[in-house]
């Protein structure tokens, strides 16, 4: 089974304006109200897939209730942990360009937290983790790293899309896989991670401080993956109009996990994942089955 967690799940709010002003009031032409997080996003993507998950993490008062009827009714399993704070709202709005203005979200408590990691220990050999996302407020930088120690001797295979000190301090614990971006991938090292050999360098070094597979998402660039064999793998994009690039690499988690698991192919799972972000960037919100399968046919079956 694979299990999402995210930590600050939200509902995204978003809002179409065609044109922002600033000194008049902007009227919307269309709003939605969507179950989101980065963990979330996974688990919609593979539901739609027909892959069986349940998203965990935390939520709380009347937002947290409206998170899970959201995903209820989409059909997706969850096993959210009760706090006694509110479910953050994150505000979209689909414009000229994008703009995101993400709430800094509730405080978790020390008994929330071991209410959580209690849910956890019922993961074992043959399940799968998925960590995304920020930490909410009351948790440290070293959340996910506590995550991945008290799982290490059950077995379960952990990836982990995350960034900075939440990415780096869970590595020495060899996550299965981790998804930077090209940009967080630059940051993490101080440098650009532009060229296949400035993303392929920084992703080596990845490895070498813990991750088994680093997967690199480059937007119009495609994606790399620098596997656990050594073995470095290319994929670019399927042609499209870009909607919204909002989780697109959460879709691509989804899209190489349930690809992995279906073949135990790196090179499937690339293909995979890369058809499911690139799917999710050409449509309003994630992608569908029949999204995916159109994109994946632009994908070569050797993923270069």
């Amino acid at each position: 089974m694979i299990y999402t967690l995210t930590l600050n799940p939200a509902l995204d709010y978003t809002m179409q304006v065609p044109a922002l002003r600033h000194d008049d009031i902007n009227r919307s032409q269309g709003e939605s109200l969507a179950g989101g997080g980065k963990g979330v996003n996974v688990s919609i993507l593979l539901t739609r897939l027909g892959v069986p998950n349940t998203a965990l993490g935390f939520a709380g008062g009347f937002t947290g209730r409206q998170l899970a009827e959201q995903l209820a009714r989409q059909g997706v399993a969850c096993d959210f942990t009760p706090i006694a704070g509110e479910t953050r709202i994150n505000v979209k709005i689909a414009s000229q360009t994008e703009w995101d203005f993400n709430a800094r979200g509730p405080v978790v408590g020390q008994t929330e937290w071991a209410a959580l990691l209690a849910r956890l220990d019922r993961l074992g050999p043959g399940d799968d983790l998925v960590l995304s996302g920020s930490a909410p407020a009351g948790l440290g930088v070293d959340a996910y790293a506590q995550i991945l120690a008290r799982l290490a001797p059950r077995q379960v295979r952990c990836t982990v899309d995350a960034a900075g000190e939440l990415l780096t301090r869970a590595l020495s614990y060899r996550p299965f896989l981790i998804k930077p971006n090209h940009h967080e991938l630059g940051d993490l090292f101080g440098g650009l991670a532009q060229t296949d050999e400035q993303v392929a360098h920084y992703a080596a070094r990845l490895q070498a401080m813990g991750a088994r597979n680093v997967l690199v998402s480059r937007g119009e660039k495609g994606a790399l993956l620098l596997d656990e064999t050594g073995a470095r793998h290319t994929v670019g994009v399927a042609p499209g109009k870009t909607v919204s690039t909002v989780g697109c690499g959460d879709s691509m988690v989804a899209g190489f996990l349930a690809g992995w698991r279906q073949t135990g192919d790196y090179a499937h799972a690339l293909r995979l994942g890369a058809a499911c972000g690139c799917a999710t960037a050409y449509v309003q919100g994630l992608a569908g089955a029949k999204d995916v399968e159109r994109a994946l046919t632009f994908f070569s079956p050797t993923g270069e």
